[in-house]
């Protein structure tokens, strides 16, 4: 990444498959493609829907923003996603720090054992590049780092639901 890392504060996670059209990737536009294993990934590094491609996905996370956090539009939701994930000047990432793990709802990721896991009907499914590994029993009042940003955290409180691929 270059000196533009974070110049856009709009991360959207889209469909890779919208309506037959194709681009070149990494073709140089005003964006940067990134590729993510499922939503809970994407969430979790402070992406949103596209209101574009994914209109039905984008109308339940705003739907569910508003109800965890008031009405916005998306340039709103965007500021507040980014200085939820951003520490200023520094090209580092924030973390949350929860008391006890299993006060997160499903779709949240921790670092759990200098791992990143997935919170997932009570379980914690350990994340690496080929994906999720097997579930282990959810720690309770377990302190860990909060890698999905807090926002996140409240729409997905208010009932947006993600799917892990698994």
């Amino acid at each position: 990444m270059g000196p533009a890392l974070w110049r856009h504060r709009a991360w959207i996670a889209c469909t890779l498959d919208w309506g037959g059209r194709r681009r070149a990737v990494m073709s140089g536009r005003t964006w940067t493609e990134l590729f993510f294993h499922d939503e809970a990934v994407a969430l979790a590094a402070g992406h949103r829907p596209c209101a574009y491609c994914r209109r039905a996905d984008w109308r339940r996370w705003s739907d569910a923003w508003a109800d965890a956090h008031g009405p916005a539009r998306a340039p709103e939701m965007d500021a507040a996603l980014h200085a939820a994930r951003a520490v200023p000047g520094a090209r580092a990432m924030r973390r949350g720090r929860t008391d006890d793990v299993a006060t997160l709802p499903d779709g949240a990721f921790v670092l759990w054992a200098g791992v990143a896991h997935l919170v997932w009907e009570g379980a914690l499914l350990p994340w690496a590049p080929g994906g999720y590994g097997p579930p282990s029993a959810l720690p309770r009042g377990a302190g860990a780092a909060v890698l999905t940003p807090a926002p996140t955290l409240g729409v997905l409180r208010a009932g947006y639901a993600v799917a892990p691929r698994r």
